[in-house]
């Protein structure tokens, strides 16, 4: 009698999207959005309703997916603004130098590519020099930058700064579908990260398919967007002007969403296509949230300054799948957040966290398998960007600013849209209390001293360098007007 063989190890794709608020699909109720296949991942797989980016901006997000570090532990603490590519033109500020911003720190990809994996990256980068291959991938197609035109976008081949013609989410589906091809039936499982710029702007109709466009454009309604007034701390460029305006970004953040969609259809006929789609593990989720006329803002944690914290910015949406393994058409309601995915991604893949690897978060692989998270898992997550910093439970949320604020408590039982700020209420004061004495207490046993974002000046407008030593370098964020 032949002896069973041991399954094989699940191939994974991380499907990571750019700027996509939680509330931003049709399976999330915006019934608008044309999304049918991040419906069916939804339907054949579990849709988290309480997933958390660790920092609402693109890199030090990223860096936490990777890492499974907060930013206080990895040091990225704002969009990166140099560093990425020695193209003067597309980074000025970098001076044609480029900084590997994780350097000595490891990603999951590199125990998955030490286990025997074969790693791929196809689409954004952003957490220093694009041009070298960094951990554990060794298939390597990437966006020269953070962002930028959607079409004939700015990469990387070979090392060397090359100008794609086409629209920038086709271009990534090619590239991630060329692994595929020469890896997707080898010998050894895959990993594949294909990371979209979509649907971070420009939203304009020149950048997307004007079909599309205009079909939002002339038909939407919008009724997932509020239309109110800019909040009190908005940033001024971020806010139309007019009600056109307004329809002509949410226009062109529908197409992007849509056509992202359209191209994550490409690799799930692929994997259909190759017997592949029983033996994938597919997550799908965005970088960090984003408010598109929520609250006042379109934009994310820097859509504002103060910095903020608000669900549509450090809410995520969250898809994980792979039928027949997964429990299929599941709403999870767990508080769980980016720093959890490293230990999970490891844990559900049978590989251990290196021993001197410390991380905050926990593995959720058990959900994954049908099976229930032990009694004693955190009921709280965590949330930091610069001197802001979070604390989130069910029902509560508290925003801490060093070093005096503006501070904020929600209710978020009775003020689930975060409008009543309860921090000057006296009958909360030991609430406040508690939540203030649980967020430094977390905060001090995961932040490593020299990155500590309390005593960064981070405003939002982009990280030009490392932090360094054993000090904070404040040179290290400059203003600029831009964003990523």
């Amino acid at each position: 009698m032949t002896p069973d063989l041991p399954p094989p190890p699940p191939n994974v794709i991380m499907i990571l999207a750019d700027d996509q608020g939680h509330w931003a699909m049709n399976c999330a109720g915006a019934e608008e959005f044309y999304t049918p296949n991040l419906d069916r991942l939804a339907a054949e797989g579990i849709r988290f309703e309480n997933f958390f980016c660790a920092s609402p901006v693109c890199s030090p997000a990223r860096a936490t997916i990777l890492t499974g570090r907060m930013p206080s532990q990895h040091g990225v603490h704002d969009w990166l603004m140099a560093g990425d590519t020695t193209d003067r033109n597309l980074e000025p500020r970098g001076e044609g130098t480029v900084t590997e911003y994780l350097a000595g720190q490891t990603g999951y990809t590199d125990v998955l590519a030490a286990g025997g994996y074969v790693c791929g990256l196809s689409g954004k980068w952003h957490l220093g020099d694009s041009h070298h291959p960094q951990k554990g991938f060794s298939f390597w197609e990437v966006h020269a930058k953070g962002g930028g035109p959607y079409m004939n976008p700015p990469m990387i081949r070979d090392g060397k700064n090359v100008t794609d013609k086409g629209y920038v989410t086709d271009i990534i589906t090619d590239h991630a579908l060329t692994f595929l091809d020469r890896h997707g039936n080898g010998d050894r499982p895959f990993y594949l990260g294909v990371h979209y710029t979509a649907p971070h702007s420009p939203w304009n109709r020149n950048q997307h398919p004007p079909e599309i466009w205009d079909r939002y454009f002339k038909n939407a309604s919008f009724s997932a967007n509020p239309s109110g007034p800019p909040h009190p701390w908005a940033k001024p460029l971020g806010f139309p002007k007019t009600e056109e305006r307004r329809r002509e970004m949410l226009a062109g953040y529908y197409a992007a969403v849509e056509e992202m969609d359209r191209n994550i259809g490409r690799i799930l006929d692929w994997l259909d296509a190759n017997n592949a789609r029983s033996n994938t593990l597919i997550v799908f989720t965005s970088d960090n949230g984003m408010s598109m006329g929520h609250h006042g803002i379109y934009g994310k944690g820097n859509g504002t300054f103060p910095l903020n914290m608000y669900d549509t910015s450090v809410k995520v949406p969250t898809l994980i799948s792979r039928p027949g393994h997964v429990p299929e058409g599941r709403v999870d309601e767990h508080l769980l957040s980016h720093y959890d995915l490293m230990p999970t991604l490891l844990d559900y893949c049978g590989f251990d966290v290196p021993e001197d690897v410390e991380l905050p978060g926990r593995s959720f692989a058990p959900l994954l398998q049908g099976q229930e998270l032990p009694d004693d898992r955190p009921v709280v997550v965590y949330d930091e960007y610069g001197p802001v910093r979070m604390l989130r439970t069910r029902s509560w949320k508290y925003i801490h600013r060093y070093p005096d604020g503006p501070h904020e408590l929600y209710d978020l039982a009775q003020d689930p849209a975060e409008e009543d700020n309860r921090i000057d209420d006296p009958a909360l004061a030991d609430r406040i209390a508690a939540m203030r004495s649980e967020l430094d207490q977390w905060f001090e046993r995961h932040t490593a001293a020299p990155f500590d974002g309390r005593r960064l000046p981070v405003e939002g407008q982009g990280q030009i360098r490392m932090i360094r030593g054993n000090e904070s370098d404040a040179t290290a964020f400059e203003p600029h007007d831009d964003g990523s």
